[in-house]
């Protein structure tokens, strides 16, 4: 390497093996959710020989990183971050015609499947599932064990075991949490638990056999991903649902009297609960990490890059007692551990229990309220983290977004993920604005009137529940102070808030390096300039929203922006882990915006 390139230093941190694997240089990418793309071939949704499919257009366009979502087994829940195994992965997402033996013998109800489950459309129905299920049963009544099942079984007896006998038990119990099953089960006596896999074999054996079908067909699309010089990147979920098969074999692993969740922050107000357990740091410790291990062990055979979700609760999580009233949400909460002077020993542990044992080149989910120890340790590591575009501003000075020069080398450039608003409802309905449940909090803390401020501040006949826009009068913030009758020190917040939204779309439109007033609609003019401005940013990675990159072009002309999110957190609604993509990937790959997605890329520095 040249003594002038940023990435230098990559090669000789504490994840230099990883780097020298892939190679450390400049690289762009897509994030893509599975279930959101198909092909001819689908039943229902995408399937995981679909990512060879991923993998051409990849190589048309110029990238050579493939971000999924999880893929892990989230039972009928559809939410692909509340797990219930973070080794198990979903067989939602088998093709039923890659599945052996027998598959000749239930074409009739393969076909049936296909022809009930159409793949296309605007959203996933995923009664696929239990269609899927059926159809599984019956080809594995024609399997026969032979020494590959058997050698994939012993070699991941540490997990699998545990989980074949969760999900039958599961079923018996009418798929009721493990909490609630009968004591000898819930407490996994251990002679009722041998009574019961020696009486549940046939059933028990079909589970491992969906993870054995699932790793051939899986590690098959890497395999290829890998021949044509492309990477995939998992996302393996920090945590763990509480029901789940992790949490019922390893109860001591767990902290079970307390939710997980974030402290509030600027984009959620009230904080979050997640619901899902605590890790007992010192139990796990205790066995050298053995979960840790076993997981990215498994990981690696299908991956060949890793997403640590929710970063920072490496170093410490912010917790809330089981019995805290849920309109709280995240508020009454502490970090575990309380200390700070221990956080980055002990998030440092942690990451060094994963890297010591995999190949895979971790990334890191590092957003929210992020403790110096984070950023000291990703670059440390050089390992990647996240800068996102509409939130790398000069906070607290000018509020400009800033020029790409000025992202860490040790990152992902990204304009939007999963969890945000793609760029065209980002600048429609939310670029401009405040958050109404910001507002509300501020007023409860600092008692103020929350009608006089909306009314004073606020025009309420463009604005929605959730994002407030200004009175188009109230141009400068001491205007705020004006219209409250308040002090700079009094009403500091929502000068503060003034501040850093009302001009928020004109410095972004002068950032894309655009001139004149800004235009109210989002066109492909500006989801290019904005991409554009990603890829030539010093960050390692450009890895973008499938729905952004598509966006270049007119596929999502006349949906409604908010059609196009793929989740919005704190919401529970079909319209969440449920979008799919206007095209087929077979008609992805001849797209006419694929030559500019290239040049992008490849004008940028990229592959």
């Amino acid at each position: 390497m040249m003594e002038n390139d940023p990435y230098a230093y990559f090669i000789s941190s504490r994840s230099a093996a990883q780097w020298k694997r892939m190679g450390a240089r400049r690289r762009a990418g897509v994030h893509v959710p599975l279930f959101s793309v198909y092909s001819s071939k689908s039943a229902g949704l995408g399937e995981f020989p679909d990512i060879k499919l991923i993998v051409d257009w990849c190589v048309k366009c110029g990238m050579s990183i493939i971000q999924l979502l999880p893929l892990n087994d989230s039972g009928f829940d559809f939410a692909p971050y509340s797990a219930q195994s973070t080794f198990a992965l979903d067989p939602m997402y088998l093709r039923l015609e890659g599945c052996g033996e027998g598959v000749k013998e239930c074409a009739g109800e393969i076909e049936n499947v296909k022809k009930s489950f159409p793949a296309g459309g605007t959203r996933v129905d995923y009664g696929i599932k239990k269609a899927k299920l059926k159809v599984l049963e019956k080809i594995f009544t024609y399997f026969k064990k032979g020494p590959d099942f058997e050698k994939f079984c012993a070699e991941n007896s540490f997990w699998l075991d545990d989980y074949a006998a969760y999900r039958v038990l599961k079923e018996k119990n009418s798929l009721k949490p493990w909490e609630e099953w009968g004591g000898k089960y819930k407490g996994r006596e251990e002679k009722a638990m041998k009574d019961f896999v020696k009486g549940n074999e046939t059933g028990i054996t079909f589970q491992k056999w969906l993870q054995y079908m699932i790793y051939l067909q899986l590690s098959q699309a890497k395999q290829y991903a890998n021949s044509k010089g492309v990477f995939i990147q998992g996302d393996l979920p920090f945590l763990v649902a509480r029901d789940s098969s992790d949490v019922w074999a390893n109860q001591e692993y767990f902290k079970l009297d307390i939710s997980s969740g974030a402290p509030p922050d600027m984009y959620f107000a009230k904080g979050q609960r997640w619901g899902m357990p605590a890790y007992n740091w010192d139990k796990i410790e205790e066995r050298g990490y053995d979960y840790l291990k076993e997981k990215v062990q498994f990981a690696g055979k299908f991956y060949d890059m890793f997403r640590i979700d929710h970063f920072v609760g490496l170093f410490r999580l912010w917790t809330i007692k089981l019995d805290e009233p849920a309109d709280t949400y995240g508020l009454n909460g502490k970090f575990d551990p309380e200390n700070k002077d221990t956080w980055k020993q002990h998030g440092q542990k942690i990451l060094s229990a994963m890297m010591e044992n995999t190949m895979m080149l971790p990334c890191a989910e590092d957003l929210g309220v992020v403790p110096a120890c984070s950023y000291e340790t990703l670059k440390e590591f050089a390992i990647p983290g996240m800068d996102v575009q509409r939130w790398s501003r000069d906070w607290g000075n000018s509020y400009d977004f800033k020029q790409g020069d000025r992202y860490r080398e040790n990152s992902i450039a990204l304009i939007s993920s999963h969890d945000m608003s793609p760029l065209a409802m980002w600048w429609e309905q939310e670029a401009a604005t405040v958050d109404a449940m910001l507002v509300e909090k501020y007023c409860e803390e600092y008692g103020f009137s929350r009608e006089n401020v909306i009314a004073g501040l606020f025009d309420m006949h463009i604005s929605t529940k959730h994002r407030l826009r200004w009175l188009s009068g109230i141009t400068s913030p001491d205007e705020v102070l004006r219209r409250l009758g308040k002090s700079r020190d009094q009403a500091w917040m929502f000068y503060d808030m003034h501040r850093e939204s009302f001009y928020e779309k004109q410095q972004f439109w002068k950032y894309l390096g655009f001139t004149g007033e800004p235009r109210q609609k989002s066109d492909a003019a500006l989801i290019t300039a904005a991409i554009e401005k990603a890829a030539d940013s010093k960050s390692v990675f450009s890895i973008q929203l499938i729905i952004d990159w598509l966006s270049m072009g007119p596929l999502f002309d006349g949906w409604k922006r908010e059609e196009m999110r793929v989740n919005t957190p704190g919401t529970m609604t079909d319209k969440n882990w449920s979008i799919v993509m206007p095209v087929s990937l077979e008609d992805m790959i001849s797209m006419d915006i694929n030559e500019k997605i290239k040049g992008i890329n490849t004008g940028s520095g990229r592959i």
